[in-house]
């Protein structure tokens, strides 16, 4: 089997066969297969695209091409839930305290950010002392005892997906529906998960940037999840503006501390409570969504879930004090107040801006390599919809640094307010099973 024959096939419009695809895999993650073959490749599947049993294959390569965790020693329906990348997106650290009080066990394996996303690991170790490695041993205690545990991605965690992802992002060839599908199902498949909710963003601040796209990636996903054996739900979520009012990692854990007081924002309780409410039902916790919302929504409300927050944070070795005592353990030097420079309403946030200028505040990553700054983030003040007055402020910068102009321009160039206030935007598009 030769390489340069697989990528003139896919080249032809041509299935390979789950053979060929495997020897791709397999050959490039152990360096007999060069960059400039496997690129050859990405840029023929992104021209010519994936049937439904190629991308089941090349999941499966990715899966196959490094360690599996072994979850089998947890008792019970372990969920999973994932996001596809947005802005202000903490709904994790919403739903892991919210499947616990339920008895729904969550063995959760996530990783950093990137770019204009946050990551969940990165959000958890804002909070002073809390530990992402744990050995296997913990993780599997914590979630039999406690329903929930949380590590960093394994290195060996489908390695083929790491090193491919890595080449599709200096060659243009991200978007491309069945390579997107395949890298996030892959993680999940070996992660170990039983069930899987998927939240996929569309919109300004999302990879995906209309619906139709989401929805073919949600179907796409969802499908892999039938032909692997994992029961799967996606919900289509808006990403036209940040979710909540935090962008920033402690910043985002200070407001999913507020959303389980039961005092979170419009939108982002919204996604919360359906994702969750996806997640309880397949876990066996309920048999429909409707009971299971009603349920959560009376959780929400009574506090429970954010003691078991509390107590997520002090297994794995945080410190949980500021929840009770109300003060922000990471605080940013600089705060900046971004004004409107007209009346009217806000009718656009383009969230895809706020991430970026909240990675220039010091954030986020630019490389994998970076360090980032805990306390650094933004503020909104002013969502779609609201009302502004000439020299409102729109939100607050907080940084270390001590030059914001580039995000600051970069936040403000996000905004649009006109005259007419605009329709009422959906949080929540379809599901799809």
């Amino acid at each position: 089997m030769r390489m340069v024959d697989i990528i003139e096939k896919k080249k032809e419009g041509l299935e390979l066969s789950g053979e060929e695809i495997n020897f791709a895999v397999q050959g490039y993650v152990s360096g007999e297969i060069p960059d400039y073959q496997m690129s050859a490749l990405l840029m023929a599947v992104y021209f010519r695209g994936m049937s439904r049993r190629e991308t089941a294959d090349l999941t499966m390569a990715y899966v196959n091409s490094g360690d599996r965790a072994d979850l089998s020693k947890i008792r019970g329906i372990k969920v999973d839930k994932h996001s596809s990348g947005g802005v202000g997106d903490k709904i994790s650290l919403i739903v892991i305290p919210l499947m616990a009080v339920l008895g729904v066990p969550v063995a959760k394996m996530s990783g950093r950010g990137l770019g204009h996303t946050g990551g969940t690991i990165d959000k958890l170790e804002s909070i002073p002392g809390f530990k992402t490695e744990l050995s296997p041993a913990a993780f599997i205690g914590n979630v039999n005892r406690y329903k929930m545990a949380i590590v960093s991605q394994s290195a060996n965690l489908t390695p083929g997906d790491k090193k491919t992802y890595a080449l599709r992002d200096v060659t243009a060839t991200v978007d491309s529906i069945p390579l997107i599908a395949s890298s996030i199902m892959s993680k999940k498949i070996a992660s170990g998960a039983d069930a899987l909710v998927l939240d996929v963003k569309v919109g300004s601040g999302a990879f995906m940037k209309t619906l139709d796209e989401a929805r073919q990636l949600a179907e796409t996903m969802v499908q892999i999840g039938k032909d692997t054996g994992i029961k799967t739900v996606a919900v289509i979520t808006n990403m036209d503006q940040p979710l909540g009012h935090q962008v920033g990692n402690f910043n985002e854990v200070q407001e999913a501390v507020e959303v389980l007081k039961g005092k979170g924002a419009e939108d982002e309780v919204a996604v919360a409570l359906s994702i969750a409410s996806h997640m309880a039902v397949l876990g066996g916790a309920f048999d429909t969504f409707e009971a299971a919302h009603a349920k959560l929504r009376k959780i929400l409300d009574s506090g429970a879930a954010l003691d078991k927050f509390a107590e997520f944070i002090e297994i794995q070795g945080g410190d949980a004090s500021f929840i009770k005592s109300g003060e922000a353990v990471r605080k940013a030097k600089h705060d900046i107040a971004v004004k409107s420079d007209s009346e009217g309403y806000v009718t656009a946030i383009m969230a895809e801006l706020i991430g970026k200028g909240a990675m220039l505040l010091g954030a986020g990553r630019k490389k994998k390599e970076d360090s980032i700054d805990y306390s650094a983030g933004i503020t909104i003040l002013k969502k779609i919809g609201d009302k502004v007055e000439k020299g409102d402020t729109l939100c607050i910068l907080h940084t270390n640094l001590d030059d914001w102009t580039g995000a600051e321009q970069t936040v403000k160039s996000a905004y649009t307010v006109d005259r007419n206030a605009p329709e009422k935007i959906k949080y929540i598009y379809d599901v799809v099973r």
